[in-house]
Formats: structure tokens, sequence, C-alpha cells
């Protein structure tokens, strides 16, 4: 029965996202009870290489998750289901599971092309010459973090590692399978990032011929998923004896087939009982990218923007997909470049805060005569494209711009800098949520979630910036909220994602965008933006 407490009702969420291995666990009305993380690392190699360890990773998790288990002062016979979910970075493994080198190191423990490894956008831009009927389903454009334009990189440049190759996986998939030995792929992520048709049920074959990676049609496409279930389907026998010994938990455990994080986030925020339902409300993650997802009961084409994707969040609906492959690592990066950024991370530091959260905390503070935070920015706009445009554009090659910078080099000066990045975060939301609409998935509310906007200020901000109200949910972890819902699921304690949503979620907080001048001041900034953006787009081959 839903709601029903026992001797295992309580649910793990596994998060990996691309710094951490987080651990969650909620009881059945989504109530956080214990919580850990572990850092992984991630390996730099150029401005396009980010590379990472499936064998770290796993072992992140492990620490994670018995650390969750000591917090919540919990046994691991307690947990009732488990769900993974993570990065949509690309695993490579040899025969058996053994890693395989991706990069030019030739070190097999670096076996994950991390989703922000852009080293395959030549490829990318020659999947999309083809105009394949399957990039209809990803906004039109293949975008070089997705997981075909890094196999065909793979297999031109380093062809031995890539023939062999045993398995090609999602970092999620990668997950499921070292917990239960089961080699299904979860329907979001070959969706998402494969190509997979879930309307069909089927990969085409055509596709990959055309791009040159016709071998992976073989066996049933053995290499990258023969088997394809819905998100939340209990995989396997559970949990193996291996895997619950590494983790801290009890053997046949149900897992489920897992999101990649940022659905993860979807999943633990839209659902909200009296929000509307998963088609009122879009999901922005706002972490180190940003992510935002829409659902809707028919596909919507909408141009830059990945999708239609059936069933790859909420079952049943079809979801698009957009956000910026840089947002909260935007701002950090924009930081760098101001004088006084050393001295104010002093300061932060003192204070126990990373800079980003300090300085929304110091931004704060100037409002306490009823100053609009806009006004904060003083003249100061910012495009912060630095890793190219993910949508509404699925431009790759532009990149950020400043404008308005004078000679100050003070911490009123780096307020103004932050404050205009964080504008520009709203405005390129705004222009996702814009084009969207133009084409038929128009969104009632923005539900809020990540660590980069946890600030009431920020949240304010992407309320006036998008002239859309923003939402947040009652949990702080709606990623970890989410992969726990899949558990629960997995778990039977409830019939269906949709069920588990509305008795999991909840939303607290709401922020109305603000009318009169604060409008006025956005729809004028807003346009700014948009030409600034324009001239980077013009000038980012020249």
């Amino acid at each position: 029965m839903i709601g029903s407490p026992d001797k295992a009702a309580y649910f793990l969420g596994i998060d990996v996202g691309t710094g951490s291995a987080r651990a969650g666990i909620f009881d059945v009305n989504g109530m956080l009870v214990g919580t850990d993380k572990c850092v992984i690392q991630l390996y730099r190699d150029a401005a396009n290489i980010v590379e990472q360890s499936s064998s770290e990773i796993w072992a992140a998790v492990a620490s994670a998750t018995k650390g969750a288990l000591a917090a919540a002062d919990l046994s691991g016979d307690q947990i009732g289901g488990i769900g993974f979910d993570a990065t949509c970075s690309l695993v490579v493994l040899g025969q058996g599971g053994d890693p395989l080198p991706i990069g030019h190191t030739n070190d097999p423990e670096r076996n994950i092309i991390v989703w922000m490894d852009h080293r395959a956008i030549d490829q990318a831009n020659r999947i999309n010459a083809t105009g394949h009927r399957v990039l209809d389903y990803v906004g039109g454009r293949i975008s070089p973090e997705m997981e075909t334009p890094k196999l065909l990189w793979l297999k031109e440049n380093r062809s031995e590692v890539y023939d062999a190759s045993w398995q090609f996986m999602d970092l999620t998939d990668f997950l499921t399978w070292r917990a239960t030995g089961d080699l299904s792929r979860s329907v979001c992520t070959v969706t998402c990032k494969w190509t997979f048709l879930a309307h069909e049920n089927a990969w085409d074959a055509s596709y990959f011929e055309q791009v040159g990676l016709g071998d992976l049609i073989a066996d049933d496409f053995a290499r990258i998923g023969t088997n394809v279930v819905p998100a939340g389907t209990s995989l396997g026998a559970g949990l193996t004896d291996v895997a619950a010994a590494e983790l801290g938990l009890t053997a046949g455990i149900p897992v489920a087939a897992g999101l990649i994080d940022a659905h993860a986030g979807g999943v633990g925020s839209v659902g909200a009982n009296g929000g509307g339902g998963a088609e009122a409300n879009l999901a922005y993650v706002f972490g180190t990218s940003s992510c935002t997802m829409t659902s809707t009961q028919e596909p919507v084409f909408v141009p830059g923007v990945w999708g239609p994707y059936y069933s790859a969040m909420v079952p049943g609906l079809w979801l698009n997909e957009g956000g910026q492959s840089a947002a909260g690592a935007a701002i950090d990066t924009l930081l760098t470049l101001h004088p006084y950024s050393g001295t104010a991370t002093e300061m932060a530091a003192q204070a126990s805060m990373a800079l980003p959260e300090w300085l929304a905390t110091e931004a704060e503070s100037r409002l306490n005569d009823g100053t609009n935070v806009v006004s904060l920015a003083k003249g100061v706009q910012v495009v912060p494209e630095f890793l190219g445009n993910r949508a509404p554009f699925a431009d790759p090659h532009t990149r950020a711009v400043i404008a308005g910078l004078g000679m100050d080099q003070d911490l009123e000066s780096l307020i103004a800098l932050y404050v205009a990045g964080l504008c520009g975060i709203g405005y390129g939301l705004r222009q996702i949520i814009e084009a969207q609409s133009r084409a038929g998935a128009s969104i009632r509310r923005i539900v809020i979630s990540g660590g980069a906007g946890r600030s009431p200020m920020i949240r304010q901000l992407l309320a006036d910036a998008t002239g859309v109200e923003v939402a947040a949910p009652r949990t702080e972890e709606p990623v970890l909220l989410g992969a726990a819902i899949l558990g629960a699921v997995a778990g039977e304690a409830f019939p269906s994602i949709p069920a588990a949503m509305l008795q999991m979620t909840q939303f607290s907080d709401h922020y109305i965008p603000q009318s009169g001048s604060t409008s006025e001041i956005h729809s004028t900034r807003f346009d700014i933006f948009k030409s600034l953006q324009e001239i980077a787009r013009r000038g980012s081959n020249v």
C-alpha cells in the first residue's frame, strides 16, 4: 500500500554529478533522512578534453552510500529500492568490464569521456551534415556532448580501443550494470544521448551506417544496448552480492533503471500535488551546466532544443530538453576575469563560502533600501556562453561577450559583473522558454533545482529576467529525490513514477516576476543581450 511503513520503507537515491558522487535516503513521503557525498576527479588536458574514471566513481558511490546510511542511522536491510542518476558521460569497457583508455595518456583508468568534453565537434558537424531523420529528434542538430559523435571520434582517433571495446555505456547505465550485472539500458539515456527512437522502440540502423558506425548494428546493437527499458524498471535480480558488500547494503534490493541527472531533477521537482502536473512546469536544473525539461502530451519540434523524446523523463509524455553547457561554470569563469576576484575569494573563504555564494549574500545586503537587484549590474552586460550555446541555437562555436566594463577594480564592480552574469543566464533561459512557446510547448512556471540556484535572490532575479514564476521544491535535493523515486517504484512502493512524484514531491517557495520598472529594465537588457549574442555568433569564426 502506498505510504504504508514497513521494515524497508526507505529509498536510496545515488547521483553522480560532474564533481562528486552523492547518496540520499528518503522516506515514503519524500523526506530526506540522511545524505553524504564523495568528491570525484576530473582530468583536463585541454579546453575540450575532460575525462574521468569509472573505477573511481564506483568507489565514490560506495563511500557516499555508506556515509548516507550512517547519517540516517539505518542498516542496509531497511532500504527498499535504489535509483541511480548520472551525467550523460560515455563509459568505455573492455571484455569483462575492464576499463579502456579513451585519451592520449593511454591510462585505462581514464575510461570516461565526460559530457562537457567537446573533442567531437568535427564529428558532430559531419553527422549534422547528413540531415538524417534521427536529427529531427535532437532539435535538428546533434551536439558534441552526445554519445555518437564521441564514438565516431574514438573510432577515428583510437581505433584499437574502439575495436577492443565490449560495451559503450552511458554513465547511468554503467552504474546500474555495476550494481546488478544487468546490461539493460534506460530509455532516458539512449533516447536523449544515443539517438534511440523511443516512440518506435528501436534504433535506426541506417543512421549508424550513414555516419560511419555501422559496426555497432551487429548482434542487435549488443555493444550499445539490445534491451532498452523504462526508467524505474527493476533490473536483474536486484543488487548483487558483490555490489551489496561494496555499498554496505543487502543483496537483492531492487535496483531501478536510471535517469540522466537533470532528468532525475525533473522527476524530483515538477510533479508536486497541486502544481498542475509535469506539463505545467519546466524543470530547470541550475548547476555546473543548466538543463531545462519540458513535458508535453504530443511531440513538439523546437529547432535548437533537444527532443522531442518519448518517455525520456515522465512515462507517456514527450520531453524537450534545453539548457546551456556552462551555467554555474560560466559564472565561475566570469568571476576569475575580474581583478578583485582573488581578494574576494579570500574573503569568501574566511566566511566558509564559495565565491558565488558569498557574492550573492553581498548583493542581497545592498538591497535593504528596496533597490532591485538588477540595478547592481550598473550597465554591465554579459552573454555567458563560454562553451557555446546549447539551446536554442545549438551552436558550440559561439563564445561569451562582456560589455560595459570600466576601470573599476573593487568589490562593487565585481558584484556588478556577477549580477550581470546571472542576468545573462536568465535571458538565455528566457530564449529557450520563448522558442518552445512559439513551437507549442508553453509552461506555467519554472521549478528550479541545483546548487547554483539556491539563493532566494537568484530565484527572484530569474523570475524577473524570464517573466515567469519560479517555484522551489520542498527538498533541497531534488536530483537525489528523483533517483530515490525510481528506487521506490522498482521496490513496488508505488505503481508508477507519476504516483510516486505526487506523494514524494512538494513545492515550497514561489517567486513572482516583478512588474513595472523592473520588467522594463529586463526587457531592455534582454534586447541588448540578443544583439550582443548575434555579434558573438557573427564573430566566432573571424
